[in-house]
């Protein structure tokens, strides 16, 4: 398949899945999920192309694992990274000791007195590894990687829950868990 054609159709996936299914008049239930036939319906009456062999390939093939398939692949819905209100049930997590994210300089400043906030999206977003947070920090300009205390955090009571794509999250990082 034609890797612009479906990154391209991916990203817009993304944005309509977890920021704004309105934007194709799509209904999303509390939880996130997406009728797939719907889905499907809805991006032809905007002319776009999609049929389900393309978007079960972008499913299985998207290299973050965005988006899941239900069961039986009749409903669809983005895994983490919403900022519109739906209840992923997400079950809370022991975190590993450290975890990782990536940022560029200009936010440090802010990062330092306010510590990690989530911002317009339902969680802060942790990795597991300094290479996945590489890629986040590097979406924006040269990454800065932040190196996150999460065992001392989870001793104090904060939450932590893993997302079906292996992305850690929870609610707010306070500056003191934060090595810069």
């Amino acid at each position: 398949m034609d890797s612009k054609i479906t990154k391209g159709i991916s990203k817009l996936l993304s944005y309509i899945l977890r920021h704004s299914p309105e934007t194709i008049k799509l209904k999303l239930d509390e939880n996130g999920w997406a009728d797939v036939n719907e889905l499907i319906v809805k991006f032809d009456l905007y002319e776009l192309k999609l049929d389900f062999e393309l978007l079960n390939y972008i499913v299985e093939n998207n290299d973050k694992n965005r988006f899941a398939f239900n069961e039986d692949k009749t409903r669809i819905r983005a895994n983490q990274g919403h900022s519109i209100p739906v209840e992923l049930n997400l079950n809370e997590t022991e975190p590993l000791e450290y975890l990782y994210h990536g940022t560029v300089e200009k936010f440090l400043s802010d990062i330092k007195t306010q510590g990690l906030q989530k911002m317009s999206r339902q969680h802060v977003h942790l990795s597991a590894d300094q290479e996945t947070a590489t890629k986040v920090g590097g979406r924006r300009g040269k990454p800065v990687i932040l190196t996150i205390n999460c065992g001392a955090m989870h001793k104090a009571g904060y939450k932590f829950y893993l997302s079906a794509n292996n992305v850690w999250l929870t609610d707010v990082v306070p500056a003191e868990y934060i090595e810069f």
